[in-house]
């Protein structure tokens, strides 16, 4: 249906996957070390700074921009995705012994990367059939505050034990950052700024 968003979509979700599986083979499967209320906090680190670059009317101090911000947190939600939707996949992390023990061939991050991202594909399909692709009329700095507000409900979740009484769960949330992370991506390519 919306076939230039399908387009655009794959390339802003292959520049963050080139990343990923660039700092994988710097630092092999190291990220899984992180707790998931950990990626959380990782998530808000640079959601916030995105914030704050968006409100800043200087120079920032550190040369990245928000493009390589919702990159970094678009890969922590797939890091969360891939711990919560294939658990069998990646078992929880000895802290005794040889931890390359536990490495990830490279081969294996990139099927459980790419079984993400058609799975985030799909649910951004489903999503703009019934929203009409309404993130294309949002100013970048809403899609921040969207990024920010999963973020505050991930934190309430944890805090809660993951139980929820009626809410989605986390992976719900970590999907939903993910795909505003492609969206501002899209909006950002679209308007010329990819720093």
């Amino acid at each position: 249906m919306y076939t230039q968003t399908d387009e655009a979509f794959r390339t802003a979700a292959e520049r963050c996957r080139n990343l990923f599986l660039r700092k994988a083979a710097d630092y092999g499967g190291s990220w899984r070390l992180f707790r998931l209320s950990s990626l959380t906090d990782q998530i808000f680190i640079k959601a916030r700074r995105i914030r704050q670059l968006e409100e800043m009317p200087d120079r920032p101090a550190v040369p990245e921009g928000a493009a390589d911000e919702y990159c970094g947190i678009f890969n922590y939600a797939v890091m969360a995705l891939m711990r919560l939707w294939f658990p069998n996949r990646l078992p929880e992390l000895e802290l005794q012994g040889e931890w390359s023990a536990h490495d990830l061939p490279a081969g294996e991050i990139g099927e459980l990367y790419a079984l993400i991202i058609a799975r985030l594909e799909d649910l951004m399909l489903r999503k703009n059939h019934d929203y009409g692709e309404a993130w294309r009329v949002m100013r970048v700095s809403s899609i921040t505050d969207q990024i920010l507000v999963r973020v505050w409900r991930l934190k309430k979740m944890e805090d809660n034990g993951g139980r929820t009484a009626v809410s989605e769960g986390a992976d719900a949330n970590y999907a939903d950052i993910a795909n505003y992370c492609l969206f501002a991506l899209i909006r950002l390519e679209e308007a010329g700024d990819q720093t």
